[in-house]
């Protein structure tokens, strides 16, 4: 990709992507002008924009389901729709942008990220909140996936890792200070805040790209391109995830598991997904060409990579919540209650990929990984009303060394195993793999949650006055702000308490 101000002479460009060459003299171009930096700020930004967005939600569900009277499973979808939305058009604006360049995907992100945005801060209701967190999860998975390839466009393969490790500033930034911002506008400014700093920043993000992201087009007509996007191979995406994740936050919450409303659609939606796997081999350009799967090694890492995803995301939504329902925290302390989770595994996702390349070793740094996300989850499960301070901060320092390391370390096996083509779009099919787990993940949690919280709601006994809304166990996140205002008996408040410190335990 060439700057503006970038001579012919030092950038060569196929398709739309544009790659440094060497000069004369056989070495790289090494300096670099004012365009590019200016372009990957605009990088930057996207990094930035989609961290804050995807984090700084879970701090501020209660409070939203409290205002707008959504239900338990309403708030949990406030969450889980973005996740799904990033999983089913991750993999479809690769396919896309491969075809059509990046140009018109890039603005098409961010112009349905703006209107999604728009749409969250200004929602009255829950459905409409959850259609503004689809359309920000459609324009997010559009910029996330984008910058990776872009930045993959403008680099030469000695030069990326430098710049890769640049990009993750602003994952990390946003990561930390995501639920930090979303403390402060839940309780002070106002939740829908979440919604309008989107707007500025995107703003910003489209200026750099229009002025300084100059690309070359596809030498192919509209028509020629169109017939080359594997168009059914997205339908049958899309539809095969979208019935699969459906009847999975409402099993056993508004239909039985035994329904044919929950078990038809989760069939239905596992059947199309294995007749989207037997049609990739089909296509001029698959969504997920076959022979990313070829070896054992990337199977097996990208079952990993599913599994990691399962765990990091339940966490993040449900440790904040814990903090809010259990110990009755204000959405911005609970956020800096996290910190430990967060920081920590930001750190040695860091950390882990300068120690591989210093031992040129990561299969102990995997099972190592394994160990110490399976030993932290399985001690915040030992969370109670007395926990102390000490306690709740290095069982979350135990499983951030997990999950922070598996974000990193997952990836160098995958592109091990591929032709050095195939690494970009191997790096794309992992992350999608850890956000279909992560969409799993959060949607069997929030089933979890409801089922058992109204099982043990009942053994807090009579549920008078204001608490006669727990006897709904739908109405629970919703009441979590109100939790804290209580004058209570103090048996009847650790007995509700406790029923929210079950359930949350054995969702996340």
């Amino acid at each position: 990709m060439a700057a503006s101000n970038v001579e012919k002479s030092d950038y060569a460009t196929s398709a739309d992507n544009a790659v440094p060459v060497a000069s004369s003299t056989g070495q790289e171009t090494s300096k670099k002008p004012f365009g590019f930096y200016m372009s990957f700020l605009s990088l930057v930004i996207m990094c930035l924009i989609v961290s804050l967005d995807a984090t700084a939600l879970a701090i501020a569900i209660p409070i939203m389901a409290h205002e707008l009277h959504g239900t338990t499973l309403e708030a949990f979808w406030a969450s889980i729709s973005f996740i799904l939305a990033v999983v089913i058009v991750q993999p479809i604006f690769t396919s896309i942008s491969n075809v059509l360049g990046r140009i018109i995907p890039l603005y098409t992100s961010f112009l349905i990220f703006i209107v999604g945005s728009i749409v969250f801060a200004m929602a009255k209701d829950m459905s409409v909140l959850i259609l503004g967190r689809v359309f920000q999860g459609i324009g997010a998975g559009g910029l996330d996936v984008l910058n990776e390839i872009i930045l993959a466009d403008i680099t030469t393969l000695k030069e990326r890792p430098m710049y890769i490790g640049l990009l993750s500033i602003p994952i990390a930034g946003g990561s930390i200070l995501g639920p930090i911002i979303g403390g402060l506008f839940a309780q002070h400014a106002g939740w829908r805040w979440i919604g309008w700093i989107n707007l500025p920043i995107s703003a910003l993000g489209i200026l750099l790209v229009f002025f300084f992201l100059k690309l070359k087009a596809i030498p192919q007509s509209m028509r020629e391109k169109l017939l080359r996007v594997d168009w059914i191979g997205i339908v049958l995406f899309s539809i095969g995830c979208t019935l699969f994740a459906l009847p999975l936050p409402w099993a056993g919450a508004m239909y039985p598991w035994a329904s044919w409303k929950t078990i038809f659609p989760l069939i239905l939606g596992a059947a199309i997904l294995v007749l989207f796997g037997w049609y990739e081999s089909k296509p001029q350009e698959p969504m997920f060409p076959r022979r990313i799967f070829q070896t054992r090694t990337a199977t097996m890492t990208l079952i990993a990579a599913a599994l990691h995803g399962v765990v990091a995301y339940s966490f993040i939504l449900y440790t904040p919540l814990f903090f809010q329902a259990v110990y009755f925290e204000s959405p911005l302390k609970s956020a800096v209650s996290i910190l430990p989770l967060s920081c920590v595994s930001v750190a040695f996702s860091v950390i882990a990929a300068v120690a591989v390349e210093m031992i040129r070793k990561y299969r102990f740094l995997i099972l190592g990984s394994w160990v110490f996300a399976a030993v932290g989850a399985g001690l915040l499960a030992l969370w109670d009303q007395s926990s102390s301070l000490a306690v709740k901060a290095s069982f979350q320092v135990i499983l951030g060394i997990g999950t922070g390391t598996l974000f990193s370390v997952l990836m160098i096996p995958i592109q091990a195993c591929v032709h050095v083509d195939d690494m970009g779009i191997a790096a794309g099919i992992l992350v999608s793999f850890r956000l279909f787990g992560g969409l799993l993940g959060l949607s069997m949690c929030s089933t979890v949650f409801t089922n058992v919280f109204e099982k043990k709601i009942l053994m807090a006994g009579d549920l008078l006055g204001d608490l006669a809304a727990l006897k709904n166990a739908h109405e629970a996140i919703a009441f979590i702000p109100v939790l804290r205002e209580l004058k209570l008996p103090s048996h009847l408040l650790k007995a509700v308490v406790e029923a929210y410190q079950k359930s949350l335990v054995l969702s996340s």
